[in-house]
């Protein structure tokens, strides 16, 4: 695997970008901050631009490392399907070639699902998970939203933000983008239930969810409650966008979580039981 880690001429002030060879194909990155390293996991059909508020806030405290996924961002598409599965072994190919882990993790939707089967099936590389709006089963989900979704066409205006971002930075270049929301389409259609794994996940983890989102708030809860050291955060007034939506409030809640991940509380009850 080789490692490009230039600074570039058109990233931000402390901001460099690289990509890494995974099976051959190259995957980008952007990096920013130093110290120990908290690693971000953006959403599906979306671009580390949607981090923008997490990058600049918390690379005063920590070295974030901002992984686009293949058919995301700056990461060409390749041949097949898209599943969570793949994505999982390819980040954890990309955290292998940038030398980290045990890292401290950060997933947002599909990047949270991403997140928990790394912590599944990769427990070594994963210090501590935070995810908002993911969830372990499709069952999960609001009742219908994620039909709606799925429904639309690839130049429906409820897209046109998710076309926007693509269009920017992909190497496959806007005339892609059908192709690409065709795969996200049927993976997010796709049934799927970890709900097995959920006391398989060593690391600490702090769920948080919207009080509006695409995941039901019991569904978070029951996550952070069958995670042997889960907690569980609801963001009020925020919906599926809460990083962007309250954004210092995200913030302090994944540093105060990383910075303590262990729960320590004055009057316990299922956590003495635990």
């Amino acid at each position: 695997m080789s490692d490009d880690r230039s600074q570039r001429g058109g990233a931000p002030a402390g901001r460099s970008e690289g990509t890494v060879s995974v099976d051959g194909r190259p995957v980008w990155f952007e990096a920013q901050g130093s110290g120990d390293p908290l690693v971000l996991l953006h959403g599906g059909m979306a671009t580390n631009a949607t981090w923008d508020a997490q990058i600049r806030g918390l690379s005063s405290q920590r070295r974030i490392i901002a992984p686009e996924r293949t058919a995301h961002g700056h990461t060409p598409d390749r041949p097949g399907p898209l599943t969570y599965e793949q994505m999982a072994e390819e980040t954890a190919q990309v955290l292998r070639a940038l030398d980290l882990g045990p890292v401290d993790l950060v997933g947002w939707s599909d990047g949270g699902m991403v997140g928990f089967l790394l912590a599944v099936h990769e427990p070594g590389l994963v210090r501590t998970l935070a995810t908002t709006g993911s969830g372990f089963s499709s069952a999960g989900y609001v009742p219908g939203s994620m039909e709606e979704l799925t429904s639309l066409e690839h130049d429906d205006e409820d897209l046109a933000i998710f076309a926007a971002l693509y269009s920017e930075v992909s190497p496959d270049g806007p005339e892609h983008f059908p192709l690409v929301w065709e795969k996200v389409r049927r993976m997010w259609a796709e049934p799927f239930d970890w709900s097995a794994d959920l006391e398989r996940v060593p690391a600490p983890l702090l769920v948080m969810v919207g009080d509006d989102d695409y995941i039901t708030v019991g569904h978070a809860d029951e996550m952070a409650r069958r995670v042997p050291q889960g907690q569980l955060a609801v963001i009020p007034g925020a919906s599926h966008l809460a990083p962007m939506e309250k954004p210092e409030l995200f913030n302090r809640l994944v540093l105060d979580f990383v910075g303590d991940p262990v729960a320590d509380t004055m009057m316990p009850l299922r956590r003495s039981v635990a």
